[in-house]
């Protein structure tokens, strides 16, 4: 069953969060009244989402308590060698993990690109991100790229990607160029509201683009 809501572009300068760690409807409610707007939970890198990932009741608790919600796929342990075909397998789990959810098509649905092996080569890491895009977006999501540390590619490799939503990490990482970014996280050290939080907020990027999410009426 598919989640209530409608699929809106992120205004400007909304803050929002995300978390490795299911928020209940008081928690969700609690950030909501501390002005934050939005929330990011993970799918799951296998097929079917794992406890502690995010699920329908989970969803629809976020979504009552008024905050936005996207979602972001989990990356394999530091130290990965990314691949097409991976790209590809982890492509259609979140896909399916997302519509296992109940998320409607035309939300972003981000790749988190992070933590890549020494010495690989950028062409396995453009392959890799390519076939994560069709994967996704032939499902009728759009893909989100998360630049984290050690993605290996440059600023010119990251916009020549078929990606439109970028979206950059804490960690210093490249500027992607022509276009920048949609949403830029940065470190909170300390729990809020009981679980670990990065923070987040939302930017119309050089090219007017805005990060797509779902949202209650």
């Amino acid at each position: 069953m598919l989640l209530s809501g409608c699929i809106q572009a992120a205004p400007s300068g909304c803050r929002g969060f995300d978390a490795d760690t299911v928020i209940s409807l008081t928690v969700a409610e609690q950030f909501s009244s501390q002005g934050y707007t939005f929330c990011i939970r993970y799918l799951s890198l296998g097929a079917g989402q794992d406890e502690g990932d995010l699920s329908q009741g989970e969803a629809n608790d976020i979504l009552q308590a008024g905050l936005a919600l996207m979602v972001v796929q989990h990356v394999e342990d530091p130290g990965w060698s990314p691949s097409q075909g991976s790209g590809q397998a982890n492509g259609v789990n979140a896909v399916g993990n997302a519509i296992s959810i109940g998320l409607p098509l035309g939300l972003n649905v981000w790749c988190d690109l992070e933590g890549i092996a020494e010495n690989t080569n950028s062409q396995d890491v453009i392959d890799y991100c390519a076939a994560w895009y069709s994967a996704v977006s032939a499902a009728g999501y759009v893909p989100g790229l998360y630049v984290g540390a050690n993605a290996v590619l440059s600023g010119q490799q990251l916009y020549d990607l078929p990606f439109q939503h970028y979206w950059q990490s804490c960690s210093e990482v490249p500027e992607v160029v022509v276009c920048g970014y949609q949403m830029v996280q940065s470190f909170v050290p300390d729990p809020v509201n009981g679980i670990g939080i990065d923070e987040d907020i939302t930017q119309n990027d050089e090219q007017g683009g805005q990060a797509l999410w779902l949202k209650m009426s």
